[in-house]
């Protein structure tokens, strides 16, 4: 088999240079395992070492396969796939090449890249690998580190070896996802986003008219706040140099969670918001949302982010102030729906307002009939215009550009979609299961406490379910530019992607090593003593310990630091120039 240029199987080709036995056992194997094309031919390059394999050098009945493992196998160092790996494929082309010179090392190497798609009796035999442990076994065994293969020709393959790298690469198979595009977001007038432009930087839709959505949601922090838990009504300033504010207006409890970024909002395929998902599609209340509101919610919301832009107008310590302090906050204390029409009948009362609703509404002919709805549905065409981000250099790898990625950026996506069992929650074109998830963070702040909970406590999903099952857990987040959104988690725990990345990895040894300096809250000295004061309460803590329900995964910091470089590289481009930006007359 020796300077062999080209071998074709009825099911599958396979260019090799000098391949061993068991380099052509494992072909067998993948032919069993996998369906390919065979009407594809790849003209081996004899003698070189070919970096890659373009799509004009591949002849096929149809089209350009979607799926190639480069003749030289380095899959980690600096060869990109080429394909298009986010179109569904009737079958899968699989090319290995001189691998006794450049073999796979890892068996996550080659299913972490998604270069095969099993069919039904693959998946079966994947359900029974990881109910056996038998890819775990494989990943201990390290694959293509077994010196039992061939005399004289370096490194080999031990049979049982390659049989468990083979079943661990079936159990890990599956797709990265495919590039976000224009036609994943709803469709928004941008005359309505122009309108939601201005509301969002304007106080008129607090209690007391001192604060905007933009003060906690400004795109100067990636769209958050750049604080752990935030300063809202009463507060003065932006981001973290935000204070608590002063004399009688001054804040009476910090924010519980994190301001989240506001970037792809406007997905079609967005179904729950909130840390909590306490807002949700769906028609239990027959007004399409789930939501706080319930069957008060008003009719008419053009979308799930729409309805999510009503709950923070209404929300004592975000925006609506402290009871006395002004009639929407009165009014939300007699039910949450009353203050939604004063705080209407503000804007539309304002010249700047009144007419642009009547020209960006069809349905509006007067002034006088802009409602919560119109509000919110302005809000939330602009908060999608300006914030869909499907641009960053790894929606370009997606899409067909493998030179977008370095080698480096390359391997933490490997680790994000292997090893590091990132994509087992971050999965998807918009990076979330949109479930819930239990991480033990490091627990402090007021939490969002529920009628009979004790001082400072957060059960998250389980506050709004009722399930035992939901304790502790949150909403997973999207990642689109995660790398502008700090600080990380439901309460901004950690400040760093690196601290928050440690977390998930090993959450107990986390624990132990955070500080209270971590976290980003600005002094309030009137709070200090609550602040922290869950962290005295051992009981609470144990039962967040016993609730983690993700598993340490070993990385070392090369592999950290590379997880990292690939987050990094989920920035979009266009961040810096979005379609309105913050106006000249906005004032912190």
């Amino acid at each position: 088999m020796a300077n062999s240029t080209e071998w074709i199987h009825p099911d599958l080709v396979v260019t090799y240079e000098n391949m061993s036995f068991f380099n052509l056992f494992r072909s067998h194997l993948f032919d069993h395992l996998f369906k390919a094309d065979g009407s594809v031919r790849v003209a081996a390059n004899r003698g070189k070492r070919v970096p890659h394999i373009s799509s004009d050098e591949i002849r096929g009945r149809d089209a350009a396969p979607d799926f190639i493992v480069p003749t030289d196998t380095r899959l980690g160092a600096s060869v990109p796939f080429h394909g298009r790996p986010q179109i569904p494929f009737k079958g899968a082309l699989i090319v290995f090449g001189h691998t006794k010179a450049h073999g796979v090392h890892h068996a996550n190497q080659l299913l972490s890249f998604r270069i095969a798609r099993p069919g039904r009796w693959p998946k079966r035999l994947a359900r029974l690998c990881k109910a056996s442990f038998l890819h775990e076994i494989a990943r201990f065994l390290q694959f293509g580190k077994y010196r039992a293969g061939y005399k004289g020709k370096g490194k080999g393959y031990s049979a049982q070896g390659l049989i468990l790298s083979v079943l661990a690469s079936v159990a890990a198979a599956g797709d990265l996802p495919r590039p976000l595009t224009a036609e994943d977001f709803i469709e928004f007038d941008p005359v309505q986003a122009a309108l939601g432009h201005d509301l969002f930087y304007d106080p008129i839709l607090s209690g007391n008219q001192n604060i905007s959505c933009a003060h906690c949601h400004h795109p100067d922090f990636g769209t958050g706040d750049g604080l752990s838990l935030g300063i809202g009504e009463g507060g003065e300033g932006l981001g973290p140099k935000r204070t608590p504010g002063r004399g009688e207006s001054r804040i009476v409890k910090r924010i519980p969670r994190n301001a989240p970024g506001l970037w792809n909002l406007g997905a079609r395929d967005l179904t729950v918001m909130f840390h909590d998902g306490r807002l949700s599609q769906s028609e239990l209340y027959g007004n399409g949302f789930n939501s706080p509101a319930q069957e008060w919610l008003p009719s008419g919301l053009n979308s799930l982010l729409a309805a999510q832009a009503l709950f923070p107008l209404v929300a004592q310590f975000e925006m609506a102030g402290n009871p006395g302090e002004n009639e929407v906050i009165g009014a939300v204390h007699d039910r949450i729906d009353a203050a939604w029409p004063i705080l209407a009948k503000r804007v539309r009362s304002q010249d700047r307002y009144g007419e642009r609703f009547v020209a960006a509404f069809d349905h509006i002919d007067a002034r006088e009939e802009v409602t919560i709805v119109e509000i919110a549905n302005a809000l939330a065409a602009f908060m999608a215009v300006e914030w869909q981000s499907i641009d960053s250099p790894f929606d370009h790898y997606l899409a067909g550009d493998h030179g977008a990625l370095t080698d480096r950026q390359r391997r933490g996506m490997a680790l994000f979609y292997g090893k590091a069992n990132c994509a087992s929650c971050h999965s998807g074109p918009l990076l979330s299961d949109q479930k819930f998830h239990a991480l033990g963070l490091p627990a402090f702040g007021p939490g969002r406490t529920r009628q009979w909970d004790p001082y400072a406590r957060d059960v998250g999903r389980m506050g709004e379910s009722n399930r035992l099952e939901d304790a502790y857990t949150f909403r997973t987040p999207m990642l689109r530019n995660v790398a502008l959104t700090g600080p990380y988690g439901h309460n901004g725990a950690y400040p760093t992607l690196e601290a928050m990345i440690r977390h998930h990895l090993d959450p107990k040894q986390a624990l132990a090593a955070w500080q209270r300096e971590d976290a980003r809250l600005p002094e309030v000295p009137w709070l200090a003593s609550s602040d922290f004061i869950i962290q005295a309460d051992k009981l609470e803590l144990a039962r967040q310990g016993r609730a983690v329900q993700i598993s340490s995964v070993g990385l070392n910091d090369k592999e950290i630091n590379e997880l990292v470089a690939f987050l990094e590289v989920l920035t979009g481009e266009g961040v810096t120039t979005p379609p309105f930006g913050v106006p000249e007359w906005f004032v912190p």
